[in-house]
């Protein structure tokens, strides 16, 4: 088989920790295809470091006394990436849990070049084994997000660089949703942000458990609350509406309705279970227009409902460490050092 031709003007930053056979994957993926390879290893003790090294990847050891975030991570494989090759246009980032798609370098590349105002482009990411367990379809399904012109993207996506400079980098404070408030201010910079119809990457989510599941909710209701801290003002008023949901079903609704119990004789709680039931049933139908199976969609439902109280639960813990003046740590979902060849079964 004759080998890639590597796209000369496109490097990529590979960011990882503990990531086993699932990085091996990653950077196969990517390393006969572009100029240059960075990869960002935060505090690994598996065989990451070594294997990229290998393959003749240049490679960060980021300082482990200073927190651990994806952002930092990120911005740091850039600096380095163009320290090795300072004319590159555009770069890849992918998590290291993912695959790229062979096709999607050139796909992503061909649209970068043909519009000189579009600065991101994002595919379809989707679940290496979206049946194995509720929660891999789950986020299988949430990131099936439309097609087109787009206000954010996710870990895995190619930037401009020139974009990318203009609007400052990555936040490197931020331990989550940092692509998205990089594409405002991206946006605000006057560039544009594209999600392709093109297969991008495959991720293994890992996640096996509810408590597993319990916690990305927690991250999420985390990047909810600073998200609308940072820019919920108009025009973009960023998380705010995700914000205001998860406040009012996760904490509002279910501590009053608990609380006026004891007086309504027990309806107060008939009541609270019909409006999470009328939730699940609308969240359910909108993804049955979206076109899902009938029990995905059902499966869905539940889990974006009860979804609601970690994420209530994230959104007090950003705020009260930003009271008390706190520096934020990762929240981390996945067990550390789990193998991406690890036995999927369970809460399917």
């Amino acid at each position: 088989m004759t080998p890639p031709t590597p796209l000369q003007d496109v490097g990529a930053v590979v960011i990882g920790r503990n990531e086993g056979a699932a990085l091996h994957a990653c950077l196969n993926s990517v390393t006969p295809r572009v100029a240059a390879v960075v990869y960002v290893d935060s505090g690994s003790t598996d065989d990451s470091v070594a294997f990229a090294k290998q393959l003749g990847v240049s490679v960060i050891d980021l300082d482990t006394s200073v927190p651990f975030t994806a952002a930092r991570a990120r911005d740091a494989g850039l600096k380095k990436l163009l320290e090795l090759q300072p004319g590159l246009t555009f770069v890849q980032f992918v998590d290291g849990d993912c695959e790229v798609n062979e096709h999607w370098l050139n796909t992503a590349h061909d649209a970068l070049t043909s519009d000189n105002k579009l600065a991101v482009v994002c595919g379809r990411r989707r679940e290496r084994f979206p049946d194995a367990t509720i929660y891999n379809r789950h986020c299988d399904m949430e990131w099936d997000t439309p097609v087109g012109e787009a206000k954010t993207c996710g870990g895995d996506a190619m930037m401009r660089i020139e974009a990318y400079k203009q609007a400052g980098g990555f936040n490197t404070k931020l331990i989550c949703g940092e692509e998205p408030e990089l594409c405002i201010r991206i946006r605000a910079a006057g560039w544009t942000v594209r999600r392709l119809n093109a297969e991008m990457t495959l991720h293994d989510a890992k996640m096996t458990t509810f408590r597993q599941f319990w916690k990305r909710s927690v991250r999420g209701g985390w990047a909810y609350a600073e998200g609308s801290a940072m820019h919920g003002k108009p025009p973009e008023r960023h998380c705010m509406r995700q914000s205001r949901n998860t406040w009012f079903y996760g904490l509002i609704l279910p501590i009053a309705l608990i609380g006026l119990s004891w007086v309504s004789y027990g309806i107060s709680l008939v009541l609270l279970a019909v409006i999470y039931i009328r939730h699940v049933v609308k969240v359910r139908n909108d993804r049955l227009r979206r076109g899902d199976k009938p029990e995905h969609a059902w499966r869905y439902a539940k889990l974006a409902t009860i979804a609601k109280l970690p994420e209530a639960i994230g959104q007090a813990q950003y705020w009260l460490t930003r009271l008390r003046g706190r520096q934020a740590t990762i929240i981390e979902y996945k067990p550390s050092g789990t193998p991406t060849n690890a036995a999927h079964t369970g809460d399917a």
